[in-house]
Protein backbone atom coordinates (compact mmCIF):
# COMPACT_ATOMS: atom_id res chain seq x y z
CA UNK A 1 0.00 0.00 0.00
CA UNK A 2 0.94 3.37 -0.52
CA UNK A 3 1.88 6.16 2.58
CA UNK A 4 -0.16 8.88 3.82
CA UNK A 5 1.63 11.14 5.92
CA UNK A 6 -0.03 11.24 9.34
CA UNK A 7 0.02 14.62 9.97
CA UNK A 8 -2.27 15.25 12.23
CA UNK A 9 -0.68 12.92 14.67
CA UNK A 10 2.88 14.34 13.70
CA UNK A 11 1.48 18.10 14.81
CA UNK A 12 0.25 16.90 17.64
CA UNK A 13 3.18 15.33 19.10
CA UNK A 14 4.77 17.96 17.81
CA UNK A 15 3.09 20.59 19.91
CA UNK A 16 1.87 18.45 23.32
CA UNK A 17 4.68 16.20 23.59
CA UNK A 18 7.88 17.89 21.99
CA UNK A 19 6.88 21.35 23.44
CA UNK A 20 6.42 23.73 20.38
CA UNK A 21 2.85 24.89 21.81
CA UNK A 22 4.24 25.99 24.76
CA UNK A 23 7.68 27.69 22.93
CA UNK A 24 5.53 29.28 20.30
CA UNK A 25 3.58 30.80 23.52
CA UNK A 26 6.61 32.27 25.01
CA UNK A 27 7.59 33.52 21.29
CA UNK A 28 10.80 31.31 21.29
CA UNK A 29 9.97 31.73 17.04
CA UNK A 30 9.19 35.16 16.91
CA UNK A 31 5.46 36.07 15.24
CA UNK A 32 5.76 32.22 13.97
CA UNK A 33 2.26 30.67 14.80
CA UNK A 34 0.24 27.92 14.85
CA UNK A 35 -1.20 27.74 11.60
CA UNK A 36 1.76 28.62 9.81
CA UNK A 37 3.50 25.44 11.11
CA UNK A 38 0.35 23.01 10.28
CA UNK A 39 0.14 24.21 6.55
CA UNK A 40 4.02 23.68 6.21
CA UNK A 41 3.32 20.34 7.62
CA UNK A 42 0.33 19.55 5.72
CA UNK A 43 2.27 21.15 2.39
CA UNK A 44 5.42 18.62 3.27
CA UNK A 45 2.79 15.47 4.32
CA UNK A 46 1.84 16.45 0.72
CA UNK A 47 4.47 15.90 -1.38
CA UNK A 48 5.68 13.03 0.55
CA UNK A 49 2.98 11.06 0.02
CA UNK A 50 1.87 12.33 -3.57
CA UNK A 51 5.87 13.06 -5.12
CA UNK A 52 8.21 10.71 -3.24
CA UNK A 53 6.48 8.17 -1.80
CA UNK A 54 5.23 6.72 -5.47
CA UNK A 55 9.17 6.18 -5.99
CA UNK A 56 9.64 4.16 -3.10
CA UNK A 57 9.62 0.53 -4.61
CA UNK A 58 10.97 1.69 -7.97
CA UNK A 59 14.07 3.12 -6.33
CA UNK A 60 14.30 -0.08 -4.57
CA UNK A 61 14.18 -2.19 -7.49
CA UNK A 62 16.42 -0.35 -10.05
CA UNK A 63 19.16 0.83 -7.19
CA UNK A 64 22.18 2.76 -8.45
CA UNK A 65 23.81 1.67 -11.47
CA UNK A 66 27.50 2.65 -11.71
CA UNK A 67 29.83 2.93 -14.72
CA UNK A 68 32.49 5.00 -15.78
CA UNK A 69 32.28 6.62 -12.38
CA UNK A 70 28.56 8.11 -12.89
CA UNK A 71 26.29 7.11 -10.78
CA UNK A 72 22.32 6.40 -12.28
CA UNK A 73 19.59 7.34 -10.00
CA UNK A 74 16.15 5.91 -10.51
CA UNK A 75 13.18 6.48 -12.70
CA UNK A 76 11.57 10.26 -11.07
CA UNK A 77 14.25 10.16 -8.80
CA UNK A 78 15.67 13.35 -9.96
CA UNK A 79 12.25 15.38 -11.22
CA UNK A 80 11.41 14.52 -7.47
CA UNK A 81 14.35 15.77 -5.93
CA UNK A 82 14.65 19.07 -8.39
CA UNK A 83 10.51 19.65 -7.51
CA UNK A 84 11.41 19.25 -3.66
CA UNK A 85 14.30 21.56 -3.63
CA UNK A 86 12.17 24.22 -5.57
CA UNK A 87 9.68 24.37 -3.26
CA UNK A 88 12.02 25.33 -0.65
CA UNK A 89 12.40 22.16 1.49
CA UNK A 90 16.39 22.02 2.05
CA UNK A 91 16.43 25.16 3.78
CA UNK A 92 13.64 25.01 6.05
CA UNK A 93 15.49 25.63 8.77
CA UNK A 94 18.58 27.27 7.21
CA UNK A 95 19.73 30.71 7.86
CA UNK A 96 17.81 33.51 6.14
CA UNK A 97 20.79 35.48 5.30
CA UNK A 98 21.46 32.65 3.34
CA UNK A 99 18.33 31.91 1.32
CA UNK A 100 17.12 29.40 4.12
CA UNK A 101 13.69 29.87 6.10
CA UNK A 102 15.05 29.92 9.73
CA UNK A 103 12.17 27.88 10.59
CA UNK A 104 12.36 25.72 13.96
CA UNK A 105 14.41 22.58 13.29
CA UNK A 106 11.53 20.71 15.63
CA UNK A 107 9.15 21.66 11.86
CA UNK A 108 12.19 20.74 10.17
CA UNK A 109 12.42 17.40 12.19
CA UNK A 110 8.75 16.59 11.31
CA UNK A 111 9.30 17.32 7.79
CA UNK A 112 12.22 14.98 7.82
CA UNK A 113 10.11 12.25 9.26
CA UNK A 114 7.72 12.51 6.42
CA UNK A 115 10.21 11.88 3.83
CA UNK A 116 11.88 9.19 5.10
CA UNK A 117 8.53 7.24 5.52
CA UNK A 118 8.17 8.09 1.65
CA UNK A 119 11.54 6.76 1.37
CA UNK A 120 14.52 5.96 3.26
CA UNK A 121 16.70 6.00 0.13
CA UNK A 122 15.39 9.18 -0.93
CA UNK A 123 15.15 10.91 2.32
CA UNK A 124 18.93 10.58 3.62
CA UNK A 125 20.70 12.38 0.84
CA UNK A 126 18.74 16.07 2.17
CA UNK A 127 19.86 15.06 5.36
CA UNK A 128 23.53 15.59 4.72
CA UNK A 129 23.20 18.75 2.59
CA UNK A 130 21.75 19.88 5.60
CA UNK A 131 24.31 19.17 8.10
CA UNK A 132 26.36 20.33 5.41
CA UNK A 133 24.96 23.92 5.45
CA UNK A 134 25.15 23.72 9.61
CA UNK A 135 28.98 23.32 9.60
CA UNK A 136 29.89 25.32 6.84
CA UNK A 137 27.45 28.47 8.21
CA UNK A 138 29.09 27.86 11.76
CA UNK A 139 32.52 26.95 10.73
CA UNK A 140 33.33 28.05 7.10
CA UNK A 141 35.41 31.39 6.22
CA UNK A 142 33.45 34.64 4.86
CA UNK A 143 34.70 33.16 1.25
CA UNK A 144 33.69 30.36 1.55
CA UNK A 145 30.06 30.49 2.61
CA UNK A 146 30.26 33.06 -0.57
CA UNK A 147 30.96 30.45 -2.80
CA UNK A 148 28.66 27.72 -1.36
CA UNK A 149 26.28 28.26 1.30
CA UNK A 150 23.30 29.46 -0.83
CA UNK A 151 23.67 26.68 -3.29
CA UNK A 152 23.52 24.28 -0.63
CA UNK A 153 20.98 25.96 1.02
CA UNK A 154 18.57 26.17 -1.99
CA UNK A 155 19.56 22.45 -3.10
CA UNK A 156 20.88 23.34 -6.35
CA UNK A 157 23.88 21.55 -5.08
CA UNK A 158 24.11 18.68 -2.34
CA UNK A 159 26.46 17.67 0.46
CA UNK A 160 28.07 14.72 1.79
CA UNK A 161 30.27 13.82 4.83
CA UNK A 162 33.05 11.66 5.14
CA UNK A 163 34.45 10.34 7.81
CA UNK A 164 34.88 6.29 7.09
CA UNK A 165 37.67 4.76 5.80
CA UNK A 166 38.56 0.72 5.56
CA UNK A 167 41.31 0.79 8.44
CA UNK A 168 39.49 3.06 11.16
CA UNK A 169 35.55 1.73 10.74
CA UNK A 170 34.23 3.88 13.71
CA UNK A 171 37.78 4.70 15.44
CA UNK A 172 38.15 8.31 13.62
CA UNK A 173 41.47 8.73 14.83
CA UNK A 174 42.95 6.33 12.68
CA UNK A 175 42.30 7.84 9.45
CA UNK A 176 45.27 8.14 6.76
CA UNK A 177 43.67 10.42 3.91
CA UNK A 178 46.14 13.01 4.47
CA UNK A 179 46.25 17.19 3.53
CA UNK A 180 49.09 19.16 2.57
CA UNK A 181 49.37 23.19 2.22
CA UNK A 182 49.23 24.24 -1.06
CA UNK A 183 51.26 27.61 -1.60
CA UNK A 184 47.20 29.48 -2.11
CA UNK A 185 46.16 28.94 0.92
CA UNK A 186 44.23 25.36 -0.12
CA UNK A 187 45.14 22.39 0.88
CA UNK A 188 46.02 19.15 -1.40
CA UNK A 189 43.88 15.84 0.00
CA UNK A 190 44.91 12.33 -1.12
CA UNK A 191 43.06 8.91 0.27
CA UNK A 192 39.98 7.02 0.61
CA UNK A 193 36.92 7.05 2.30
CA UNK A 194 34.39 4.39 2.08
CA UNK A 195 30.53 4.48 3.02
CA UNK A 196 29.97 7.58 1.71
CA UNK A 197 26.32 8.36 1.43
CA UNK A 198 25.35 9.92 -2.12
CA UNK A 199 28.59 10.14 -2.70
CA UNK A 200 28.35 10.76 -6.27
CA UNK A 201 24.83 10.69 -8.08
CA UNK A 202 23.02 12.18 -11.47
CA UNK A 203 20.48 14.69 -9.27
CA UNK A 204 22.74 18.01 -8.95
CA UNK A 205 25.57 19.44 -11.10
CA UNK A 206 27.84 19.50 -8.38
CA UNK A 207 28.41 18.11 -4.81
CA UNK A 208 30.26 19.47 -2.19
CA UNK A 209 32.11 17.18 -0.34
CA UNK A 210 33.17 17.68 3.43
CA UNK A 211 36.69 15.13 4.47
CA UNK A 212 38.42 14.63 7.54
CA UNK A 213 42.27 14.50 6.99
CA UNK A 214 45.22 14.92 8.81
CA UNK A 215 47.94 17.65 7.91
CA UNK A 216 51.92 16.02 7.99
CA UNK A 217 52.49 18.06 11.22
CA UNK A 218 49.21 16.54 12.75
CA UNK A 219 49.28 15.55 16.54
CA UNK A 220 47.86 11.52 16.37
CA UNK A 221 44.29 10.41 17.29
CA UNK A 222 41.40 12.97 16.90
CA UNK A 223 42.99 16.09 17.92
CA UNK A 224 44.66 15.57 14.94
CA UNK A 225 42.27 15.80 12.44
CA UNK A 226 41.16 18.44 10.32
CA UNK A 227 38.10 19.20 7.92
CA UNK A 228 38.46 19.98 4.18
CA UNK A 229 35.86 21.33 2.05
CA UNK A 230 36.20 19.50 -1.37
CA UNK A 231 34.05 20.53 -4.12
CA UNK A 232 33.41 17.87 -6.76
CA UNK A 233 33.43 20.61 -9.33
CA UNK A 234 35.78 23.70 -9.40
CA UNK A 235 34.33 27.22 -9.56
CA UNK A 236 36.13 27.34 -12.73
CA UNK A 237 33.79 24.48 -14.17
CA UNK A 238 37.16 22.07 -14.12
CA UNK A 239 36.49 18.66 -12.42
CA UNK A 240 38.61 18.17 -9.17
CA UNK A 241 40.41 15.04 -8.24
CA UNK A 242 37.81 13.26 -6.71
CA UNK A 243 36.15 10.59 -7.85
CA UNK A 244 33.59 7.72 -6.95
CA UNK A 245 35.50 4.33 -7.28
CA UNK A 246 32.44 1.82 -6.80
CA UNK A 247 29.20 1.52 -5.56
CA UNK A 248 28.51 -1.09 -2.48
CA UNK A 249 25.37 -3.57 -2.99
CA UNK A 250 23.38 -3.33 0.36
CA UNK A 251 20.78 -5.27 2.28
CA UNK A 252 18.34 -1.73 2.02
CA UNK A 253 18.27 1.68 0.54
CA UNK A 254 19.14 0.50 -2.78
CA UNK A 255 18.39 3.81 -4.42
CA UNK A 256 20.83 5.30 -1.83
CA UNK A 257 24.36 5.36 -3.62
CA UNK A 258 26.87 4.27 -1.05
CA UNK A 259 30.42 5.07 -3.11
CA UNK A 260 34.30 4.31 -2.16
CA UNK A 261 35.50 8.07 -2.57
CA UNK A 262 39.53 8.18 -4.30
CA UNK A 263 40.90 11.38 -3.89
CA UNK A 264 44.46 12.19 -5.40
CA UNK A 265 44.74 10.17 -8.41
CA UNK A 266 45.90 13.33 -10.40
CA UNK A 267 48.06 14.71 -7.09
CA UNK A 268 45.72 15.70 -5.00
CA UNK A 269 41.86 16.92 -4.71
CA UNK A 270 41.93 20.62 -4.20
CA UNK A 271 40.13 21.57 -0.76
CA UNK A 272 39.70 24.37 2.07
CA UNK A 273 39.81 24.41 5.57
CA UNK A 274 36.57 24.50 7.47
CA UNK A 275 37.44 25.82 11.05
CA UNK A 276 41.05 25.50 12.01
CA UNK A 277 43.47 23.08 11.43
CA UNK A 278 43.78 20.05 13.65
CA UNK A 279 39.98 21.02 15.02
CA UNK A 280 38.37 19.08 12.37
CA UNK A 281 36.24 16.59 15.11
CA UNK A 282 34.52 20.04 16.57
CA UNK A 283 33.42 20.94 13.11
CA UNK A 284 32.33 17.89 12.13
CA UNK A 285 30.70 16.71 15.26
CA UNK A 286 28.36 19.97 14.31
CA UNK A 287 27.15 17.58 11.17
CA UNK A 288 27.16 14.61 13.21
CA UNK A 289 24.71 15.97 15.64
CA UNK A 290 22.12 16.42 13.58
CA UNK A 291 22.44 13.90 11.14
CA UNK A 292 22.14 11.47 14.22
CA UNK A 293 18.80 13.43 15.23
CA UNK A 294 17.69 12.91 11.18
CA UNK A 295 18.57 9.03 11.95
CA UNK A 296 16.55 8.32 14.63
CA UNK A 297 13.92 10.25 12.36
CA UNK A 298 14.75 7.51 9.82
CA UNK A 299 13.77 5.15 12.49
CA UNK A 300 10.51 6.76 13.35
CA UNK A 301 10.07 6.92 9.17
CA UNK A 302 10.24 3.34 8.85
CA UNK A 303 8.29 2.28 11.77
CA UNK A 304 5.61 4.58 10.58
CA UNK A 305 5.48 3.30 7.02
CA UNK A 306 5.56 0.03 8.35
CA UNK A 307 2.93 0.77 10.90
CA UNK A 308 0.54 2.25 8.23
CA UNK A 309 0.75 -1.25 5.88
CA UNK A 310 0.32 -3.55 9.12
CA UNK A 311 -2.65 -2.05 9.59
CA UNK A 312 -4.19 -2.10 6.50
CA UNK A 313 -3.43 -5.87 5.57
CA UNK A 314 -4.90 -6.70 9.05
CA UNK A 315 -7.86 -4.95 8.39
CA UNK A 316 -8.28 -6.51 5.03
CA UNK A 317 -6.89 -10.10 5.52
CA UNK A 318 -9.64 -12.62 6.41
CA UNK A 319 -9.10 -15.70 8.41
CA UNK A 320 -11.07 -17.86 10.47
CA UNK A 321 -14.38 -17.34 12.56
CA UNK A 322 -12.99 -14.22 13.14
CA UNK A 323 -13.07 -12.45 10.07
CA UNK A 324 -10.55 -9.95 9.58
CA UNK A 325 -7.20 -10.71 11.69
CA UNK A 326 -6.96 -7.66 13.70
CA UNK A 327 -9.98 -9.02 15.47
CA UNK A 328 -7.38 -11.75 17.11
CA UNK A 329 -5.54 -10.22 20.28
CA UNK A 330 -2.02 -11.07 19.37
CA UNK A 331 -2.56 -9.45 15.95
CA UNK A 332 -3.64 -6.36 17.81
CA UNK A 333 -0.67 -6.86 20.53
CA UNK A 334 1.61 -6.81 17.65
CA UNK A 335 0.03 -3.57 16.10
CA UNK A 336 -0.43 -1.68 19.40
CA UNK A 337 2.96 -2.65 20.10
CA UNK A 338 4.17 -0.86 16.26
CA UNK A 339 2.04 2.24 17.14
CA UNK A 340 3.02 2.87 20.49
CA UNK A 341 7.19 2.49 19.75
CA UNK A 342 6.72 4.57 16.99
CA UNK A 343 4.52 7.54 19.19
CA UNK A 344 7.03 7.24 21.54
CA UNK A 345 10.03 7.28 18.91
CA UNK A 346 8.53 10.32 17.18
CA UNK A 347 8.19 12.24 20.54
CA UNK A 348 11.77 11.68 21.84
CA UNK A 349 12.67 13.11 18.47
CA UNK A 350 10.49 16.12 18.14
CA UNK A 351 11.54 16.85 22.00
CA UNK A 352 15.09 16.92 20.64
CA UNK A 353 14.58 19.18 17.84
CA UNK A 354 12.88 22.01 20.81
CA UNK A 355 15.97 21.61 22.65
CA UNK A 356 18.07 22.45 19.36
CA UNK A 357 15.89 25.19 19.04
CA UNK A 358 16.21 26.36 22.52
CA UNK A 359 20.24 26.41 22.12
CA UNK A 360 20.03 28.33 19.42
CA UNK A 361 17.28 30.94 20.22
CA UNK A 362 16.50 31.07 24.09
CA UNK A 363 17.20 34.71 24.68
CA UNK A 364 19.73 34.24 27.69
CA UNK A 365 23.26 32.96 27.45
CA UNK A 366 22.22 30.97 30.28
CA UNK A 367 18.90 28.89 28.91
CA UNK A 368 21.05 28.25 25.53
CA UNK A 369 23.74 26.39 27.71
CA UNK A 370 20.85 24.54 29.77
CA UNK A 371 19.21 23.84 26.06
CA UNK A 372 22.27 22.85 24.32
CA UNK A 373 22.94 20.42 27.14
CA UNK A 374 19.66 18.82 27.10
CA UNK A 375 19.53 18.58 23.60
CA UNK A 376 22.88 16.42 23.98
CA UNK A 377 21.74 14.57 26.70
CA UNK A 378 18.67 13.67 24.62
CA UNK A 379 21.03 13.23 20.81
CA UNK A 380 22.15 9.73 21.51
CA UNK A 381 17.86 8.53 22.65
CA UNK A 382 16.69 9.88 19.74
CA UNK A 383 18.98 7.96 17.12
CA UNK A 384 19.35 4.72 19.10
CA UNK A 385 16.22 4.35 20.41
CA UNK A 386 14.58 5.45 17.72
CA UNK A 387 16.08 3.32 14.77
CA UNK A 388 16.20 0.58 17.28
CA UNK A 389 12.47 0.70 17.19
CA UNK A 390 12.76 0.83 13.38
CA UNK A 391 13.89 -2.32 13.06
CA UNK A 392 11.41 -3.65 15.67
CA UNK A 393 8.39 -2.40 13.94
CA UNK A 394 8.97 -3.26 10.35
CA UNK A 395 10.32 -6.73 11.35
CA UNK A 396 6.83 -6.69 13.44
CA UNK A 397 5.18 -5.63 10.20
CA UNK A 398 6.73 -8.35 8.39
CA UNK A 399 5.02 -10.40 10.95
CA UNK A 400 1.47 -8.89 10.82
CA UNK A 401 1.51 -10.02 7.24
CA UNK A 402 2.68 -13.75 7.85
CA UNK A 403 4.21 -15.48 4.72
CA UNK A 404 3.27 -12.61 2.55
CA UNK A 405 5.46 -9.98 4.29
CA UNK A 406 8.53 -12.57 3.64
CA UNK A 407 7.84 -12.12 -0.14
CA UNK A 408 8.47 -8.93 -1.72
CA UNK A 409 5.45 -8.09 -3.25
CA UNK A 410 3.91 -6.75 -0.28
CA UNK A 411 6.83 -4.59 0.46
CA UNK A 412 6.78 -5.42 4.17
CA UNK A 413 10.20 -6.70 3.24
CA UNK A 414 11.44 -3.32 2.09
CA UNK A 415 10.49 -1.77 4.85
CA UNK A 416 12.41 -4.07 7.60
CA UNK A 417 15.75 -4.27 4.81
CA UNK A 418 15.95 -0.45 4.95
CA UNK A 419 15.22 0.18 8.43
CA UNK A 420 18.24 -2.05 9.26
CA UNK A 421 21.19 0.25 8.53
CA UNK A 422 19.76 3.00 10.54
CA UNK A 423 21.17 1.54 13.55
CA UNK A 424 24.54 1.33 12.21
CA UNK A 425 25.24 3.98 9.95
CA UNK A 426 25.94 7.68 12.23
CA UNK A 427 27.82 6.15 15.10
CA UNK A 428 25.94 2.37 15.98
CA UNK A 429 23.92 2.47 18.47
CA UNK A 430 26.07 0.62 20.80
CA UNK A 431 28.19 3.98 20.53
CA UNK A 432 25.20 6.09 20.87
CA UNK A 433 25.14 4.19 24.40
CA UNK A 434 28.22 4.92 25.32
CA UNK A 435 28.13 8.29 24.76
CA UNK A 436 24.84 8.79 26.92
CA UNK A 437 26.36 6.83 29.57
CA UNK A 438 29.84 8.23 29.92
CA UNK A 439 29.62 11.80 28.52
CA UNK A 440 25.53 12.77 28.79
CA UNK A 441 25.09 11.72 32.26
CA UNK A 442 27.76 13.19 33.60
CA UNK A 443 26.79 16.44 32.26
CA UNK A 444 27.61 18.71 34.95
CA UNK A 445 27.91 16.08 37.38
CA UNK A 446 24.54 14.44 36.59
CA UNK A 447 22.89 17.71 37.10
CA UNK A 448 21.10 18.03 33.53
CA UNK A 449 20.29 14.05 33.82
CA UNK A 450 18.43 14.57 37.34
CA UNK A 451 16.73 17.26 36.09
CA UNK A 452 14.86 15.93 33.34
CA UNK A 453 13.99 12.59 35.22
CA UNK A 454 12.33 15.24 37.57
CA UNK A 455 10.20 16.48 34.75
CA UNK A 456 9.28 12.69 34.22
CA UNK A 457 8.27 12.08 37.33
CA UNK A 458 5.94 15.33 36.68
CA UNK A 459 4.19 13.97 34.17
CA UNK A 460 3.57 10.41 36.46
CA UNK A 461 2.11 12.78 38.64
CA UNK A 462 -0.10 14.65 36.43
CA UNK A 463 -1.08 11.58 35.15
CA UNK A 464 -2.01 10.38 38.91
CA UNK A 465 -4.07 13.36 39.39
CA UNK A 466 -5.85 13.43 36.68
CA UNK A 467 -8.45 10.81 37.64
CA UNK A 468 -8.99 9.28 34.31
CA UNK A 469 -10.33 5.57 34.65
CA UNK A 470 -9.27 4.91 31.16
CA UNK A 471 -5.36 5.59 32.24
CA UNK A 472 -5.99 2.07 34.28
CA UNK A 473 -2.74 1.62 35.64
CA UNK A 474 -0.46 4.47 33.54
CA UNK A 475 0.44 6.36 36.34
CA UNK A 476 1.81 3.55 38.62
CA UNK A 477 3.66 1.78 35.64
CA UNK A 478 4.89 4.97 34.25
CA UNK A 479 6.17 5.64 38.01
CA UNK A 480 7.77 2.34 38.22
CA UNK A 481 9.82 3.00 35.12
CA UNK A 482 10.81 6.17 35.98
CA UNK A 483 11.78 5.40 39.10
CA UNK A 484 13.94 2.66 37.56
CA UNK A 485 15.66 5.49 35.63
CA UNK A 486 16.68 6.85 38.60
CA UNK A 487 18.17 4.18 40.37
CA UNK A 488 20.06 2.71 37.27
CA UNK A 489 21.23 6.75 36.63
CA UNK A 490 22.34 7.03 39.98
CA UNK A 491 24.23 3.68 39.87
CA UNK A 492 26.13 4.79 36.99
CA UNK A 493 26.71 8.18 38.10
CA UNK A 494 28.43 5.97 40.81
CA UNK A 495 30.59 4.08 38.45
CA UNK A 496 31.44 6.75 36.21
CA UNK A 497 33.18 4.71 33.35
CA UNK A 498 34.28 1.65 34.95
CA UNK A 499 33.76 -2.25 32.43
CA UNK A 500 30.57 -2.44 34.51
CA UNK A 501 28.89 1.03 33.58
CA UNK A 502 30.48 0.60 30.01
CA UNK A 503 28.44 -3.08 29.99
CA UNK A 504 25.35 -1.82 30.81
CA UNK A 505 25.22 1.23 28.66
CA UNK A 506 22.79 -0.47 26.05
CA UNK A 507 20.45 -1.44 28.56
CA UNK A 508 20.46 1.94 30.38
CA UNK A 509 19.59 3.79 26.65
CA UNK A 510 16.53 1.25 26.42
CA UNK A 511 15.26 2.23 29.80
CA UNK A 512 15.90 5.97 28.88
CA UNK A 513 13.91 5.80 25.69
CA UNK A 514 11.13 3.50 27.52
CA UNK A 515 10.57 6.02 30.22
CA UNK A 516 11.04 8.93 28.18
CA UNK A 517 8.52 7.96 25.21
CA UNK A 518 5.80 6.46 27.78
CA UNK A 519 5.95 10.10 29.87
CA UNK A 520 5.31 11.89 26.01
CA UNK A 521 2.56 9.58 25.29
CA UNK A 522 1.09 10.36 28.21
CA UNK A 523 1.48 14.19 27.64
CA UNK A 524 0.16 13.49 24.21
CA UNK A 525 -3.39 12.07 26.52
CA UNK A 526 -3.34 14.02 29.09
CA UNK A 527 -3.60 17.47 25.97
CA UNK A 528 -6.29 14.80 24.35
CA UNK A 529 -8.23 14.78 27.69
CA UNK A 530 -7.66 18.48 28.08
CA UNK A 531 -9.12 19.22 24.50
CA UNK A 532 -12.08 16.32 25.12
CA UNK A 533 -11.59 13.89 23.08
CA UNK A 534 -8.67 11.74 24.66
CA UNK A 535 -10.06 8.20 24.09
CA UNK A 536 -7.55 7.07 21.44
CA UNK A 537 -4.34 8.47 23.23
CA UNK A 538 -5.01 7.71 26.30
CA UNK A 539 -5.46 4.26 25.30
CA UNK A 540 -2.38 3.98 23.73
CA UNK A 541 -0.25 5.59 26.67
CA UNK A 542 -1.99 2.96 28.32
CA UNK A 543 -0.91 0.22 26.23
CA UNK A 544 2.62 1.46 26.38
CA UNK A 545 2.65 1.69 30.18
CA UNK A 546 1.06 -1.63 30.83
CA UNK A 547 3.01 -3.91 28.31
CA UNK A 548 5.78 -1.82 27.56
CA UNK A 549 7.44 0.32 30.28
CA UNK A 550 6.82 -2.65 32.77
CA UNK A 551 10.46 -3.72 31.45
CA UNK A 552 11.82 -1.20 33.08
CA UNK A 553 12.54 -3.24 36.31
CA UNK A 554 14.58 -5.57 34.12
CA UNK A 555 16.50 -3.17 32.28
CA UNK A 556 17.08 -1.68 35.66
CA UNK A 557 18.88 -5.01 36.98
CA UNK A 558 20.67 -5.67 33.72
CA UNK A 559 22.38 -2.56 34.01
CA UNK A 560 23.28 -2.95 37.47
CA UNK A 561 23.75 -5.97 38.33
CA UNK A 562 24.82 -7.99 35.02
CA UNK A 563 28.06 -6.77 34.79
CA UNK A 564 29.75 -9.69 35.47
CA UNK A 565 27.79 -11.92 33.46
CA UNK A 566 29.66 -9.79 30.69
CA UNK A 567 33.02 -8.65 31.75
CA UNK A 568 33.88 -12.49 32.81
CA UNK A 569 32.66 -14.36 30.09
CA UNK A 570 35.08 -14.80 27.76
CA UNK A 571 35.22 -18.91 28.00
CA UNK A 572 31.56 -18.60 26.88
CA UNK A 573 33.15 -16.86 23.74
CA UNK A 574 36.47 -19.09 23.53
CA UNK A 575 36.62 -21.00 19.98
Amino acid sequence: MGYRAPVTDIAFSLKHAAGLKSALAEGLYGDLDEETVDSVLAEAGRFASDVIAPLNSVGDKFGTPFKDGNVTTPPGWKDAYTSWAAAGWNGLAAPADWGGQELPHAVNAACIEMWNSASMAFGIGPVLTMAAIDALHAYGSDRLKQEYLSKLISGEWMGTMQLTEPQAGSDVGALRSKAERATDGSYRITGSKIFITYGEHDLTDNIIHFVLARLPDAPPGTKGISLFLVPKVMSDGTRNDVRAHSVEHKLGIHASPTCTMVYGDKGGAVGFLIGEEHRGMACMFTMMNRARLAVGLQGVGIAERATQQALAYARERKQGAAGAIIAYPDVKRMLLTMRALTGAARAICYATGIAIDRSLRAKSEAARKTAHERASLLTPVAKAFSTDIGTEVASLGVQVHGGMGYVEETGAAQHYRDARIAAIYEGTNGIQALDLVVRKVPLEGGKIVTLYIDELQRTVKSVRSSNAPAFGETATRLGEAVDSLERATRWLLAHKSSDAALAGATPYLRLFGNAAGGCMLAEEALASLRAGDGTGRTMLARFFAENLAVQATGLERSVTQGADSITSAQAALAE
